[in-house]
């Protein structure tokens, strides 16, 4: 199904603030070897992934609400002493899955918010380094770390901890104001539901996202230069719900049609417009859009010194170009273009001086 959808990486949640892992650790007997399934249900998906070319990201958190030493904050000497035996129980239990796993191309840390980590940042710079030590290329999300100050993903002058920023969770940043994310690495995480996670028994209770609303948190990710994360939470006998698996199936059509507008690609640097969005690879310059005005005219306005020749529907034929101002153009809507949102290439022309003909008004 994840290879339908056409997905490049998937985060497998190990362990979540429950403790119960799907691995079997040999720390701790809340595992799924104690239980009626026995097998390391967590490696044969690090396989399956691995053998259709998808790379796997373990999701894992620090919080652990099964484990005696754990703490919320540190307030006494023998809270200090149990958390600094539950560091060492988490140091151990990474380093089971760096070892047993060594295919795993990123740690997403989760569960890190507490004053007991806060006031051992000192420790989440120590596991970022041992996973890097013990997996070279490995990336470790911002959730991770705290500074000496109990800040987080940001240290205390501003400057990103960890390789990506993981901040944007149900959210994104704004596509005008925000433009700063594009300067790092950066990736959100989205539910399918309004707010569910894992299982839930009745999604009526909550609103569902459709394939369309889906697929445009995720074009806005990639023109800001980031990833789109869309969780699956499988129901109660493991299978996934009709409405994740068309999910899965709608966007892997139109992926198949337009990937080329998303693989790859990240922040055009044009000012952007209400029909939808631009992405970038290198001169091939990207239009996905979502809401076709009345006019059937789309606005463009590039950059001084660069030119729009030519848009084509991929997958289509071309469409007529049409410059209206300095800097401004026309693309029309194709005639035919498929069901929900389509995409259109731009040939462009960069020169220092393309000859401008307009005069600015002498007031």
């Amino acid at each position: 199904m994840a290879k339908q959808m056409g997905v490049k990486y998937v985060k497998i949640t190990t362990k979540h603030h429950e403790g119960f892992c799907l691995w079997p650790s040999k720390y701790t007997k809340y595992t799924v070897a104690n239980t009626p399934y026995k097998k390391d249900i967590l490696g044969e998906m690090v396989k399956a992934f691995n053998d259709e070319g998808i790379d796997v990201h373990f999701y894992f958190s620090v919080m652990d609400w099964s484990h005696p030493d754990y703490r919320y904050d540190i307030k006494s000497k023998e809270d200090e002493e149990a958390f600094d035996r539950f560091l060492e129980f988490t140091d151990n239990q990474l380093r089971e899955l760096a070892t047993n796993y060594p295919t795993v191309k990123d740690f997403w840390f989760d569960g890190t918010w507490d004053a007991s980590i806060k006031k051992n940042g000192w420790w989440t710079a120590h596991v970022e380094q041992m996973l890097k030590e013990m997996l070279p290329g490995v990336t470790i999300n911002s959730r991770l770390r705290a500074d000496d100050h109990g800040k987080r993903h940001f240290d205390s002058n501003g400057h990103l901890m960890g390789d990506y920023e993981s901040g944007y969770e149900r959210t994104l940043p704004d596509p005008v104001k925000d433009l700063q994310v594009t300067r790092r690495d950066w990736e959100a995480c989205m539910t399918v539901p309004e707010n569910q996670w894992g299982y839930h028994k009745d999604w009526s209770l909550s609103y569902v996202k459709t394939p369309v609303e889906v697929l445009e948190r995720i074009i806005h990710a990639v023109s800001m230069d980031g990833n789109m994360v869309v969780n699956f939470g499988p129901q109660a006998d493991g299978d996934f719900r009709p409405e994740e698996k068309n999910l899965a199936a709608e966007i892997g059509r139109w992926m198949k049609r337009n990937g080329e507008a998303v693989y790859g690609c990240g922040y055009a640097g044009w000012e952007k417009q209400p029909w939808g969005y631009y992405t970038r690879k290198g001169n091939d310059v990207y239009m996905t859009v979502f809401n076709v005005p009345y006019s059937r005219h789309l606005t463009v306005a590039t950059p001084k010194g660069t030119k729009v020749v030519k848009a084509t529907l991929l997958g289509g034929k071309d469409t007529p170009v049409t410059e209206t101002a300095r800097n401004q153009y026309n693309v029309d809507v194709p005639e035919k273009t498929p069901d929900g949102p389509f995409v259109i290439k731009l040939q462009i022309e960069n020169s220092a001086d393309n000859g401008d003909r307009y005069r600015d008004a002498l007031t």
